[in-house]
């Protein structure tokens, strides 16, 4: 019987192309974490420059995420219609747009639209590099691959702060921007050479030469040809956001959502809040930077780790275990002593569990949609975890403001990430080996 394509991508080898277009999403994922991590950096020169008071600068702050979440959403549905490739350069184009713009803005209005528009870009890319990472591995090694492209999100924000830093010592905050927009420039030409369509999308969508297209990748990944396409399905494909709405996927997008939203309420709560909480312990701001830069890197090399341990137990009981050391690690934190270097360990061993589980998430969510709804089902609960992500640290000053002391605060945040391995127990995702 002939094998299909997905078949022979899943059976056969990880070619140089292959791992060339995966190293390219890692980069490309890098970006978004270069972008955060600037504007952090940048936010203390535009609030001198225009005189921002700080609830307004926060405001800044957070329309990038704003933008992450509706382009989640809305643009991730865009892969599924359209492809994963046009959906990744486009995305690009929209994020090289607000980036190169974001320096020109002479006002905070101006400089909160163009932020807004590049956190668009980045929340659709997003989407759709998830789908397309889960499409081009074999299945020998897509539990591997797909953490280590989600960790290019912190060795980003690490990288990107240490470079903003450099940059900010001789310069103005718009140096940042620029440098940023200079990166995503140059990556749209080598998205455009590296990252083919993928085979997944051309079966299930059916366009013209639909075999021939998908000949054409394989024969460039090293594979072998497909002698034919399975039958195509006999109902008409459904709107791709009522899809996975509906039975029987429907209980899994409710639950994996779930998970990831409360789980990253509780991360960016730790992460947003770092140098603050180590300032109030008495010690200058550049220590509460140091203790999150521990935390970007402990953040990177636990996502790291989350895939080589996926590789011998499987992401789902690798994603259960990280999450319960979070819970752990964040309540040890809320506890911490006031001394820097302990704290920095403490830190970067909280991000490890914390990260590690949000890249799980991005795993699951990849490998828990058919091919046809994958970008949609993604996007959809990457969005709503961005919602998570601004809620947190919202929710944590609230507490505060009420007088609660760091471990109470802490404890009752970190129940987000217990809640999150609860419904992962519930979530049935598909067999072992089945790429839905």
């Amino acid at each position: 019987m002939a094998k299909t394509p997905r078949e022979i991508v899943d059976e056969g080898r990880l070619g140089g192309w292959q791992i060339a277009a995966l190293g390219m999403t890692i980069f490309l994922n890098a970006l978004d974490g270069f972008d955060v991590m600037s504007i952090s950096f940048a936010a203390p020169g535009i609030a001198e420059e225009w005189n921002v008071p700080r609830d307004v600068l926060g405001w800044v702050l957070s329309m990038e995420l704003i933008g992450m979440a509706v382009g989640s959403i809305l643009l991730g549905g865009m892969a599924d219609r359209f492809g994963r490739r046009p959906t990744i350069l486009g995305c690009l184009i929209v994020m090289a747009v607000g980036m190169v713009m974001a320096p020109t803005s002479t006002d905070v209005t101006q400089l909160s639209l163009w932020r807004l528009l590049t956190g668009l870009g980045i929340g659709g890319m997003l989407a759709a590099l998830n789908a397309t990472v889960a499409e081009f591995c074999n299945a020998r090694y897509r539990d591997l691959i797909l953490p280590l492209m989600l960790i290019g999100y912190p060795l980003g924000a690490f990288l990107g702060g240490s470079l903003a830093s450099i940059w900010l010592a001789d310069g103005d905050w718009r140096e940042v921007f620029y440098l940023g927009a200079g990166m995503t420039v140059l990556s749209i030409p080598l998205a455009y050479w590296l990252i083919p369509e993928t085979p997944d999308w051309i079966n299930a969508r059916r366009p013209a030469n639909a075999l021939e297209r998908i000949n054409t990748i394989l024969r460039r990944f090293g594979l072998p040809d497909a002698h034919e396409l399975p039958a195509p399905p006999k109902e008409k494909p459904r709107a791709s956001l009522v899809e996975i709405f509906q039975p029987p996927l429907v209980t899994r997008t409710i639950l994996l959502t779930l998970a990831y939203l409360t789980h990253v309420t509780a991360y960016y709560y730790f992460v947003k809040w770092i140098p603050k909480l180590v300032v109030d312990m008495g010690f200058d701001a550049s220590a509460g930077g140091g203790v999150l830069t521990w935390a970007m890197l402990g953040g990177a090399i636990g996502g790291g780790t989350l895939g080589l341990v996926s590789l011998r137990i499987g992401i789902r009981k690798a994603t259960l275990i990280v999450l319960a050391g979070a819970f752990v690690m964040l309540n040890v934190f809320g506890n911490a002593p006031p001394d820097v270097a302990m704290l920095g360990w403490i830190a970067g061993l909280t991000a490890f569990f914390s990260n590690a589980a949000a890249v799980g998430f991005y795993a699951l969510m990849a490998m828990g949609f058919p091919s046809r709804v994958r970008a949609t089902g993604t996007g959809f609960g990457i969005g709503f975890g961005r919602a998570g992500a601004a809620m947190g640290p919202a929710l944590a000053g609230i507490l505060f403001a009420r007088g609660l002391d760091v471990s109470s605060v802490t404890l009752i945040i970190s129940c987000g990430s217990a809640l999150s391995l609860l419904a992962i127990l519930l979530v049935k995702m598909p067999g072992k080996g089945e790429l839905a």
